[in-house]
Parts: C-alpha cells; sequence; structure tokens
C-alpha cells in the first residue's frame, strides 16, 4: 500500500539535512543509519550518505546531509536546508540548553525555509529519568511551530530508534500533514475535504450517496490492489456506526462516513492511507490533479482563442439544472459552492470573475451568465477552465471540450469569422463612462459601477441581427495601463474589437479618446493585430460640446471608421451598441483605422508596387524585342 503512495508521489529520492548545536550526536546518527553499528572514531562531519530504495517499504531512496555548526560553516549549511525535503533538527537529551536552543535559535531560522521538521532528540541513553516525559517537553514547542512534523528520541549507541528517524522524515516528505490536516483545529482541511468528495462521487456509480459493499470493495481494489473480505467491510462500518451515526445507512457508507474514516486514519498517523487515495486518483501534493491530468498550456497563435464545445455547453447545462435545487432558473452563491465543493476552490470568487457576468435581485447566476463566466474562463485561462471542468464531474478529453478559433489574419483575409465568443478592449480616459458601459452590459446601473483602478471583465450573450447567439466579453482598459499593455507586441491579439469612450459633453475627453485611438492604431498596423473599432460618444442626455462632436465626426471619416455612437447609460438609450460591436467583430476586414503614417505606407507600397509593374512590362517588352530581332536576322541571313 505505502510503496504504491511513493511511486505514485513521483519522486526519485529524498533528500534529509541534519542540523543542531555541536556535540548534539548528529554525525553519531548519520553513522549508526548508515552502517547499524556505533563506530568510536566518528568524524566531525560525515560524507553525504545514501540510503537505498529498499531501506524503507516507500522504496524511494534517501540522501542524508550531514552539517558543521560552526558559525562560518553557516552559508553552506542555510544552503543545505533550503535545497533539503525535510530537516533532522537535534537535541541532546542530557543537555537541556540544546533543548532550548530549539525555540530560541533553530526553529525561527527554519520558518524561512518551509521545509518540514523532524525534532530528534540523540543520547537517550543518557537522558535523565526525573525529565518531564517526551510528549510533555515537546508539546508547547509544537504548539508555536507548526512546521515539527514528528518529535522523537534516539540513541546512536544503543541502536535505539534509529532508523525510526529517517522514516519519519521520509514520510513527512511523502505523507505530509499539513496539506491534510488541520492540527489545530484537529479537522481535515478544506481542500482536502473537497478533493475526497470529488473521489467519493466518481466511486458511488449509482448515485444514490453512499457506497454501497460493492462499491467499497471496487474503491478498495483501485486504490490498494487487494479486495476487503465481507467481515472487513462490516467491521469498517461498525466502526464508524458507533462514533459517527449518520456514516452509514441503508445504502452504505455516506459522505460523511467516508470523511470520518479519513480523518480517522490521519490521527492514528495513517497518513499514507489518504495519500494514497488521493494520488491514486491524480492529486499531487497541493492537492490538485497532476498536469498529466490537466495540460497546463495550450499551443495556439497570439491571435487564436479557445472556445467551448457544443458537447461541454450541453454538460454544463446539466449541470446548472442539477443544482438548481429551488429550480428558479438561477444559481444562488450557496448553489454555485456546492457545485465547486469538488474543486479545490471556487474559481470565481476571484475579483476577475467575481462581477463579471449577470445576476438576479437576489444574486442568482443565471443559465446565460452561468455560461458566459464559463466562456470568459476559457478564453483568459483554458488550462483551469479545462480543471474546473474535470473537477465538478466532466470526463472527456481537452479536445472534446475545447476548440482552437482560426487565427484573426485568416479571419480578415477571408472576411469572415467562426467565432462565437468575441472579446471587446475598451479604451477612454477617466471618467468617459467606460465602467458604466459595462455595468449596463450586466443590467446594472450606473450607481453600481466600481472603481476604475484595475482591468474589468463584463461577459454576456448578444443576439445578433442574424438570429444567432454570441457570447460577448468588455474589457476595461484604465487609462493609466494603456502604455504597458501596448509594450506587448502582442496584446491586441486577443482582441476581436476596440472600443473607445469619452465624454460628450468634455472636449478634453474626447481629445484623450483621441490619443488613445491613434496610439491603438498605430500599435495594430506597426505589428499586424490590427482590429476593429468604434467610437462611443457617451452622456448623450446631457449638453454636448460641439467642438467634440465635429471633431469627433472628423477623425472617425478621416481614419475610415465608423461616426461615433452616441448613448446615454442613463436613459438606457444604448443605441443598439452592443450588438453593433459583435457586428464588427464579425467582419474583421471592416471598421479599421488607419492613421496618417499608415497612409503614407500604403501609398507608398502601392507606388512601389506600380513601379515593380512598369518595370516588369518593360523588361517583357525588351525580351520580346530581342525575340524578335532574332528572328528578323535569321531570316535576312537565309535569305542572303
Amino acid at each position: 500500500m505505502a510503496a504504491a503512495a511513493a511511486n505514485l508521489a513521483g519522486r526519485p529520492g529524498v533528500r534529509v539535512v541534519v542540523i543542531g548545536d555541536p556535540g548534539t550526536g548528529k554525525s553519531s546518527l548519520v553513522v549508526a543509519v548508515a552502517t547499524e553499528q556505533f563506530p568510536e572514531n566518528v568524524p566531525k562531519v560525515m560524507p553525504h550518505t545514501r540510503l537505498p530504495a529498499d531501506y524503507f517499504p516507500d522504496r524511494v531512496p534517501i540522501t542524508i546531509v550531514d552539517t558543521s555548526s560552526s558559525p562560518e560553516q553557516k552559508p553552506k549549511l542555510i544552503a543545505e536546508c533550503q535545497a533539503a525535503d525535510a530537516v533532522v533538527l537535534t537535541y541532546a537529551c542530557d543537555r537541556l540548553s540544546t533543548l532550548d536552543r530549539l525555540s530560541s535559535y533553530w526553529l525561527p531560522e527554519l520558518r524561512r525555509i518551509q521545509a518540514p521538521v523532524i525534532v530528534v532528540g540523540c543520547k537517550l541513553d543518557l537522558r535523565d529519568d526525573q525529565q518531564n516525559s517526551l510528549e510533555q517537553t515537546m508539546a508547547p514547542i509544537m504548539q508555536a511551530f507548526r512546521e515539527i512534523e514528528t518529535c522523537i528520541e534516539c540513541s546512536a549507541l544503543r541502536q535505539i530508534q534509529v532508523p525510526e528517524v529517517f522514516y519519519y522524515a521520509q514520510k513527512a516528505v511523502l505523507h505530509p500533514t499539513a496539506p491534510l490536516f488541520d492540527q489545530e483545529a484537529q479537522s481535515l482541511k478544506p481542500r482536502c475535504v473537497r478533493a475526497l468528495k470529488r473521489i467519493f462521487i466518481l466511486c458511488d456509480h449509482d448515485r444514490d450517496g453512499a457506497l454501497s459493499d460493492v462499491e467499497l470493495n471496487d474503491f478498495q481494489v483501485r486504490c490498494f490492489s487487494a479486495p476487503l473480505q465481507p467481515t472487513e467491510i462490516s467491521g469498517v462500518k461498525r466502526v464508524v456506526q458507533e462514533k459517527m451515526p449518520e456514516g452509514v445507512n441503508d445504502s452504505g457508507l455516506t459522505l460523511t462516513g467516508f470523511l470520518f474514516l479519513h480523518a480517522l486514519f490521519i490521527e492514528k498517523g495513517r497518513l499514507e492511507t489518504t495519500w494514497t487515495v488521493l494520488r491514486k486518483f491524480g492529486y499531487d501534493n497541493e492537492i490538485k490533479l497532476r498536469d498529466e491530468f490537466i495540460p497546463t498550456s495550450v499551443k495556439r497563435a497570439p491571435d487564436q482563442t479557445v472556445e467551448l464545445t457544443n458537447e461541454v455547453i450541453d454538460y454544463l447545462k446539466g449541470i446548472f439544472n442539477m443544482f438548481d435545487i429551488d429550480n428558479d432558473e438561477a444559481l444562488l452563491p450557496s448553489e454555485l459552492d456546492d457545485l465547486f465543493s469538488t474543486a479545490p476552490e471556487n474559481p470565481w470568487t476571484s475579483d476577475l470573475y467575481k462581477d463579471s457576468a449577470e445576476r438576479n435581485v437576489l444574486g442568482g447566476l443565471s443559465l446565460e451568465g452561468f455560461l458566459s463566466k464559463w466562456a470568459l474562463m476559457t478564453l483568459l485561462d483554458p488550462a483551469n477552465s479545462f480543471a474546473n471542468l474535470v473537477y465538478v464531474g466532466y470526463s472527456g478529453d481537452f479536445n472534446s471540450a475545447f476548440t482552437i478559433t482560426r487565427k484573426r489574419r485568416v479571419d480578415r483575409k477571408k472576411q469572415q469569422t467562426q467565432r462565437n465568443v468575441f472579446q471587446c478592449y475598451v479604451f477612454g480616459p477617466k471618467g468617459s463612462g467606460k465602467t458604466a458601459l459595462l455595468q449596463s452590459f450586466l443590467g446594472r446601473q450606473p450607481s453600481d459601477a466600481l472603481p476604475t483602478n484595475s482591468d474589468r471583465f463584463a461577459a454576456n450573450t448578444v443576439e445578433p441581427s442574424d438570429g444567432t447567439r454570441k457570447t460577448l466579453v468588455l474589457r476595461e482598459i484604465p487609462e493609466g495601463d494603456v502604455r504597458s499593455l501596448l509594450n506587448n507586441k502582442e496584446s491586441l491579439a486577443p482582441c476581436d474589437a476596440a472600443v473607445f469612450v469619452y465624454d460628450s459633453c468634455d472636449e478634453f475627453s474626447w481629445q484623450r479618446a483621441r490619443d488613445l485611438l491613434v496610439q491603438v492604431a498605430s500599435h495594430g498596423e506597426n505589428t499586424g493585430y490590427e482590429v476593429p473599432c468604434l467610437i462611443v460618444a457617451a452622456k448623450d442626455d446631457l449638453d454636448q460640446s460641439p467642438v467634440a462632436l465635429q471633431e469627433s465626426t472628423r477623425v472617425s471619416q478621416d481614419m475610415g471608421i465608423e461616426t461615433p455612437i452616441p448613448i446615454s447609460v442613463k436613459l438606457k438609450d444604448l443605441n443598439n451598441i452592443f450588438c453593433r460591436i459583435v457586428h464588427a467583430a464579425q467582419r474583421p476586414h471592416l471598421s479599421i483605422p488607419e492613421t496618417e503614417a499608415g497612409k503614407t505606407r500604403r501609398q507608398y507600397r502601392q507606388l512601389l508596387n506600380r513601379s515593380l509593374m512598369v518595370v516588369s512590362v518593360g523588361a517583357a517588352i525588351g525580351v520580346v524585342g530581342v525575340a524578335a530581332y532574332r528572328v528578323y536576322a535569321a531570316r535576312r541571313n537565309s535569305s542572303s
């Protein structure tokens, strides 16, 4: 059982560093475990010592690194600890001053390393019988320093518990306590509970909320390659029922009982049991699915995006209906938390996704809002989207879940696109109405608008005039972030359309919007990632600036794009702006602004092409002339 866990841990070996005050028995401990005897002459510092793979049941070799405690060796000591998988910290049982040094010096220093620590009392044979027990001595220290995995006393001279020191060190690496169990609360950690809940659901084949005897036996065979006898199954259920009656019902072992069993294993020090289960189902030491189960990157060109397939959309619709407990056609926050309760965490609690979709007055997420959030997560982070699909029960592979769109450059050449999700960058000066535009897209009032100090997303479905349904993602770009955005050559590659919002009452607001438009258009011309652009004249319900109106109309005509679109979020007069954005994105060859520099380059290319054509025609005429002369000369020579 433990060997399977070690193999699944995927570690080629464990590196254990032994540290402590001078004279505490570090080198003697290393010699004793390697030779199983206590030599008279022990070197001050032992060379690296290797315990072979078959030394312990986990079958993972251990490299033991002895260290010097002298001040001049401190940089080397720190480096060794930083490279360690686990640290064995020694004190001498016959010198209480070395015990005091654990809390006053060594453990605070080790806190920076973040490696599991095994505290070892060496020279047990010299221990005063009047001293407190190990439990009494170490309890307050372990309370203060949670990184301590185990405390043990040993004697290298008498060969007492020497191998156990390194067994516990290896175990702390292969089967760590910290990710699974909260020592202070004496309970399983939330991420561990979530993983075990997912495993329980995967093993509950008939979906009756309990593991029957057959399902429990299948689980045992899958994880430990050994069946359970009927008497053993009865014994397991009896133990659970005695301690937690709700852990067993007429159908079998419930989720509550399943979690109780794992908490019991951990409390009894059998962490390898829970780790074996987790690793058999693909989890790593952070209790996330390993990379071979979840692709960490998706190969695509910068102007290609990732979208959900119809297969996975249908699956998500089924999941939505399953967790809509009250059948109100919306998922309340509690229902969403339940849906993601088998994932390491709810991915939509981050600021990036939290306010990105439309909600009802009770905070419920409609089906369209639910699918829009999935589309947004897939657009921004396909690997994370796929991981969460797997966590909530999707069993298909990456290719059945997602499709990679055609390059947008190809779309421009073909003058059409097959995309169903469009991303629109929303530019504009501060106070122009960008955030209010995003809020209106989600059915919110301008008064609900949030501070514009970071990127913000709004995703919703749009029905263009052709009767299809598309997902539009609006990404608000704060004015102060535009320069850093455009420093990246490929920053416009994922953008299907860009909107430039200005306050139609404010001439200065228009000037800033115009400057942003020129910057973005120039960046597109220089990088080849041109995008269709629209100008939006916001706050149309207020007194307009004649200069802003005239100038914006002139600039739009000069740059070859549509005249500014007036909107009033306050009056809910949006002039069909979201459909117009989708329409522009669907025709990627149109509405692309052209700067003066761009016009000059285009005219130069046209002139160059015409010149090459003239040269080509002239060369052709010259070739024909030479050929005609040769025919004439040949005829004249033959006639003479």
